[in-house]
């Protein structure tokens, strides 16, 4: 009991249920593993008892954040003061909500009142820990206050000029920090339970008024703040106050989109592989032409270099920068000045040969080759001096990115020399804050600032993408994804490694699909020091994604909830599920999604603890809803009629993961899957079920009127399924861009490494021919298809006009 305890207050689950009716007991030595990653010695049960005793007696007055959702109820944290308790805010700085004002904002102070006295956050280890989570954001709801209690006035500590300081009687400017503390097992409890929870109202008010929040309380802007309490008995605490908008910004209208791996968009213009040039030039047809919403890419996360580089958008080195290999080099101004023509005609001879070898001669995307032939380019470009303009807005650039560019460049110059494995250095320059890295970063400096222009230049480049797509009259633009983690080696791990759990790698339990469970080789954060630092890793990921997107997808969304941690050397079927802070990071993602005005879509697909879909809807997540997996589970497993389908949601009929339209209609994904040895019974069994599913599925588009042109026509059952999309309330409608000519052929197949070319394909049409964006845009298919999502009348724009 005691180890199972320990867990608990640390948010590690001891069991786990793959279905309602099934538990599952974690091992002890898993538990003991993860519990180590979290800085917690378990080891033997005096160790046990020792961190009981030591979490069980600590009592805290606010947990290290605090979440304040805009419009609801105070949490227990703040709501549960003593009365009489003085709580100054202290906002954040005013630049980093918008341009400088040159005014600093003064602090908000308020004195605690209620009617009656309201119960004190408990300590961890009592009845009401649950709304504690790890590292700790207390629960969402609260008990009403009176409204009758006294409002106090705004009073800045000083001069309004001057740099903000909080006070209150006995100097609460030297109110120290509260230590990270022990969580729970159900740490995302609070924000699944205040899915469904009704709101407290004020007598006579209408459903979804504003909730009642104490008299005393002055609400701060949206923002990340910090808030200093001082009780009536002088106990004192500092925490991160996080300030969220309610929800996430919505999609202005209902629309469709494309869904493409970047990589594979070939174009005339591109070096062996899809670049940023051709993701805005599609952006700017597919709006124009076709009435277009958005376009959703592939993770364009910086990748770890190495020779084959991991060829997979989602093991990167580093979520917060993007790759420069996705650069269209000719488009950077500089390259227009660069002295050596004869070099630059060179590269672009070989790139040349690099595009017509995948598109004609059968060769794979060759990312290594592509990056040789850019870099050696790029080495060229960044020798010709940037005019003034430009290098104001590379020096503004250098400034807004701070320490954590700095960290990466320098991550990426060191490894040219020492190789892309951090953890196989020097010892000196493991360290990235000693003194060892410091003289290296003054040795390579020259370096360190190529690899910051071109984490500029791919930024500029990002930016022109989703400009061109507003102009076209995107309602929504550029989707952005966010992989569900880095590769262990990496840039960010190397750079933030207290935040990641070392020797612990995320994954999947066994279930239906997989019983072996999964292992992805990606270190996960630790919830107690992104809560003890105020979430800034994971703020400044997302400001970073979301500075040039207009909207964000995150796979595997659950993760915001809980991830499977699985201890390095052991199976994935010994691992288990750590909680996270769901308050804290659904708060941070609605907080940045609100300041770059951009919706989220979430990646909900597979296995879901209950109250997750419901949490992330209430918080204006968008969810995604695949065809061939949206049946009556709960009824009679058929196929979910189109207006049974929840609204909030990006649909589609396939992923990166799953095969194309017509693979599913044709039964290509089955025999490929035999050919590789990847079937788990014989081929007959499994085409017998495929082709049940499908014929299921084409009954009801038949019965809808849907496929006019009858059985046997697969292009025409391809527009049939989008049809059917068009007629679900979805929001969004993603169409595959190889569904439109007809590729039969994966992008990923989970569960093959070398057997199958995962993350190396083009665009192929019907035959496997790779195809141009030029004929993609060409294709009489795709147009036949299009036409049945086209609005009737244009949606363009002319240019410079931007979505409100």
């Amino acid at each position: 009991m005691g180890l199972s305890r320990l867990a608990a207050l640390h948010g590690v689950a001891t069991s786990y249920s793959p279905s309602p009716d099934v538990t599952v007991s974690v091992p002890d030595d898993t538990v003991i593993a993860v519990l180590a990653a979290l800085g917690v010695d378990a080891g033997t049960p005096a160790d046990v008892r020792k961190c009981l005793v030591a979490a069980e007696s600590r009592s805290r007055l606010l947990p290290p954040t605090v979440v304040v959702w805009a419009g609801e109820p105070l949490p227990p944290a703040l709501a549960g003061l003593p009365p009489g308790s003085t709580v100054t805010v202290e906002p954040e700085p005013a630049e980093t909500q918008g341009p400088p004002s040159g005014r600093r904002p003064a602090p908000l102070s308020m004195r605690a009142r209620a009617a009656a006295p309201t119960p004190p956050v408990p300590p961890p280890g009592t009845a009401a820990a649950p709304l504690m989570p790890p590292g700790g954001v207390a629960g969402a709801t609260a008990p009403p206050v009176a409204p009758d209690a006294t409002v106090p006035s705004v009073t800045p500590s000083r001069g309004a000029d001057s740099a903000p300081s909080v006070t209150s009687p006995g100097g609460a400017d030297s109110a120290p920090s509260v230590t990270s503390p022990a969580g729970t097992a159900t740490a995302f409890a609070s924000a699944i339970a205040t899915a469904s929870a009704p709101h407290p109202q004020r007598v006579g008010e209408e459903p979804g008024a504003p909730a009642t929040v104490p008299a005393w309380w002055i609400p701060p802007p949206p923002g990340v703040h910090r808030v200093h309490v001082r009780t009536p008995d002088h106990r004192r605490a500092t925490a991160t106050l996080v300030v969220a908008p309610a929800r996430v910004p919505q999609p202005p209208e209902r629309s469709h989109g494309f869904l493409v791996q970047l990589y594979s968009l070939l174009s005339a213009r591109s070096w062996g592989m899809g670049d940023l040039g051709d993701l805005a030039d599609l952006a700017a047809w597919a709006g124009r032409t076709l009435g277009s919403g958005f376009v959703q890419v592939n993770p364009l996360h910086a990748a770890v270099p190495g020779h084959p580089t991991d060829p997979s958008p989602y093991r990167p080195s580093s979520r917060r920068f993007p790759d420069p290999v996705h650069l269209r080099v000719e488009s950077i101004p500089e390259y227009g000045h660069v002295r050596d023509r004869a070099a630059l005609d060179d590269l672009r001879q070989d790139a040349a040969a690099l595009s017509e070898a995948v598109l004609n001669k059968g060769a794979l995307i060759d990312r290594d080759a592509v990056w040789e032939l850019k870099r050696q380019a790029l080495e060229l470009v960044v020798e010709v001096p940037l005019t003034p303009g430009r290098r104001a807005a590379y020096c503004d650039f250098l400034a807004e990115q701070g320490q954590a560019l700095e960290d990466h460049a320098l991550w990426c110059a060191l490894a040219e020399v020492h190789g892309p494995d951090w953890h196989a250095w020097p010892e000196a320059l493991r360290d990235p804050r000693s003194p060892g890295t410091a003289r290296a970063r003054a040795e390579l400096l020259d370096r360190v600032d190529f690899h910051c222009r071109l984490a500029w230049l791919t930024a500029t480049q990002l930016a022109a993408a989703q400009r061109a797509a507003e102009d076209a009259g995107m309602s929504v633009g550029i989707v952005h994804d966010l992989a569900v983690g880095v590769h262990p080696a990496g840039a960010d791990t190397w750079a933030q490694q207290e935040a990641f759990a070392h020797g612990m790698s995320v994954g999947a339990p066994p279930d239906a699909f997989n019983a072996r469970g999964q292992d992805w080789g990606l270190p996960p954060w630790r919830p107690d020091v992104l809560a003890a630092t105020g979430y800034a890793a994971y703020r400044g990921l997302l400001r970073g994604l979301l500075a040039d997107a207009g909207a964000l997808r995150i796979d595997h969304v659950m993760g915001l909830f809980r991830l499977w941690w699985v201890p390095e050397g052991s199976p994935p079927t010994d691992g288990t599920y750590v909680a996270q802070d769901a308050e804290a990071m659904l708060a941070v993602l609605a907080l940045e999604a609100h300041r770059a005005g951009a919706v989220v879509v979430g990646e909900d697909l597979g296995t879901v603890e209950p109250g997750v879909r419901e949490a992330l809807a209430r918080r204006g997540v968008l969810g995604t809803s695949v065809l061939w997996f949206e049946r009556d589970w709960d009824g009679d497993g058929r196929p979910l009629a189109p207006e049974r389908w929840r609204r909030d949601c990006l649909a589609t009929a396939t992923t990166h993961d799953l095969p194309s339209t017509a693979a599913r209609l044709t039964g290509d994904h089955v025999t490929l899957r035999h050919r590789l040895g990847l079937l788990t019974r014989s081929l007959e069994e499994e085409l017998t079920e495929d082709v049940t599913d499908t014929a299921e599925w084409l009954a009801l588009l038949a019965r809808l009127r849907m496929l006019p042109e009858g059985d046997g026509d697969e292009e025409a059952a391809v527009r049939a399924v989008h049809r059917f999309l068009l007629r679900t309330p979805a929001r969004m409608t993603g169409v595959w861009l190889p569904d439109t000519v007809g590729d039969r052929r994966p992008q990923n197949l989970p569960g093959t490494w070398d057997q199958y070319p995962n993350w190396r394909l083009p665009i192929a049409d019907a035959e496997g021919h790779p195809v141009t964006l030029e004929e993609i845009t060409a294709s009489p298919r795709l147009h036949a298809l299009m036409d049945v999502l086209r609005p009737r009348k244009p949606h363009t724009a002319p240019p410079g006009e931007r979505r409100p």
